[in-house]
């Protein structure tokens, strides 16, 4: 097809890099070492057997991949994304695509159902099924093992993809559904399955790239299937007519406008209270780690010895902004800081005191025993302190779960690279 497009936006376009049957990607001669994704008013479904116009798609699936890698980025997953470029177009890293779908599942359906005869449509995976298929329309998308992944030996934007990239890919797959999953529950919507591709970009990093939208997920509103509102009802149609092809667009719709209401809960504080002013550098560090993980902090200066009506009072204000609260107490030598917050409010609190290797047994004893009937925990560690407070206020916000779940992610990464460094010397 002739380069006929030539600008979107303030972004000049170069040659067309490639086109599929949803999108066009062009090169960017101003952005070296990325390229811009055009979305087209274009369904398929088949291999591209069935086919249609559908008019405002491009727009409608531009803003629900936009949002989707907006969210991801946010957390942590390394994506190709990098910005919106218009209402049908995104700016991405440029990259080498591996010819290979990556799918999760959550519930048994589809085409698991026709390559697993016998099992009942709705089986709940836990954990979530993983599966590949190599790209090659011709032969269907035929299902691959990991095996055959590795023996294939793809070299990738001089990445040899070997047992560690395959195993690192299948672990972010698995984490963008997880992620997405937990976002949909927000929306009381089930995420069923999803696809996935993976790039490696010129600097030899592997991300998720391509598009995630409506054509990316099966998605249940109520975990109803007579609900869904995700391509597979334009798969399901014998016969495509102009209103059928109203209701799909319709669906897409209602998917982006969801997308749309998901937004970043901020409804939690940390409390960092310390016994005396000569804690701060003990404190700071807690703090610190605690915003590396996206959390709301404030500290303060307490002593439950000397003052204690100022601590009750403190404990109080907070009790009353009706937002998630989780206390840290950084109080060492007779810490009464932390079991008396504990014993005057309901909300998680957290014992982490500035230990000093002379005194560090009393100080954790201290700590450790107290007075039955109160529940606070007793931690060593700055970084320890914020985990602990950041997998409290994960149960009710999404991102920050997304981002504890992100940082488990990176040993799978630096480990292995680590290793393959060592064996080398």
């Amino acid at each position: 097809m002739a380069n006929t497009i030539k600008q979107v936006k303030e972004y000049q376009l170069g040659n067309l890099i490639i086109e599929g049957k949803t999108k066009q990607i062009y090169d960017l001669p101003s952005l070296p070492g990325h390229c811009i994704l055009l979305s087209k008013d274009r369904i398929t479904a088949g291999d591209g057997v069935k086919a249609h116009d559908l008019k405002g798609k491009a727009v409608i699936s531009n803003k629900t991949t936009c949002k989707v890698f907006e969210i991801l980025s946010s957390v942590g997953v390394p994506t190709a994304f990098v910005k919106s470029a218009s209402e049908n177009a995104f700016v991405s890293r440029k990259c080498e695509m591996i010819p290979i779908e990556w799918v999760t599942r959550r519930l048994a359906t589809g085409s698991f159902l026709k390559r697993h005869p016998g099992v009942k449509e709705g089986y709940r995976f836990a954990p979530v099924k993983h599966e590949t298929f190599f790209k090659d329309d011709a032969n269907h998308d035929p299902q691959w093992s990991e095996e055959q992944i590795i023996s294939a030996q793809f070299k990738v934007n001089g990445v040899l993809i070997g047992e560690n990239e395959v195993d690192y890919m299948a672990r972010i797959s698995i984490l963008v559904f997880e992620i997405l999953e937990k976002i949909w529950q927000t929306r009381n919507c089930a995420l069923i399955d999803m696809k996935i591709e993976f790039g490696v970009d010129t600097t030899g990093d592997i991300v998720v790239a391509d598009v995630i939208d409506s054509d990316s997920w099966r998605l249940w509103p109520s975990g109803d299937k007579r609900l869904m509102v995700d391509k597979q009802v334009y798969r399901n149609l014998a016969t495509v007519t102009e209103q059928d092809l109203d209701t799909v667009k319709r669906n897409f719709e209602w998917v982006a406008d969801q997308l749309d209401h998901l937004l970043p809960p901020n409804d939690h504080l940390v409390v960092i209270i310390m016994g005396s002013p000569s804690d701060k550098e003990h404190c700071n560090k807690i703090k610190k780690y605690c915003e590396d993980l996206g959390l709301n902090v404030e500290t303060r200066v307490s002593s439950a010895h000397k003052t204690t009506e100022n601590t009750l009072k403190i404990i109080s204000h907070y009790e009353s902004l009706n937002i998630k609260v989780v206390f840290i107490a950084a109080a060492g030598r007779s810490n009464g800081l932390g079991p008396v917050i504990s014993g005057n409010t309901d909300f998680p609190v957290i014992n982490c005191p500035p230990v000093t290797k002379d005194d560090i047994d009393r100080d954790i004893w201290s700590s450790l025993n107290v007075p039955s009937g109160l529940g606070c925990t007793t931690v060593v560690y700055p970084e320890t302190a914020a985990l602990a407070a950041a997998q409290a206020i994960s149960l009710n916000n999404y991102i920050i779960w997304s981002k504890l779940r992100v940082r488990r992610l990176s040993n799978y990464k630096t480990l292995p690279k680590a290793d393959s460094e060592i064996r080398k010397n």
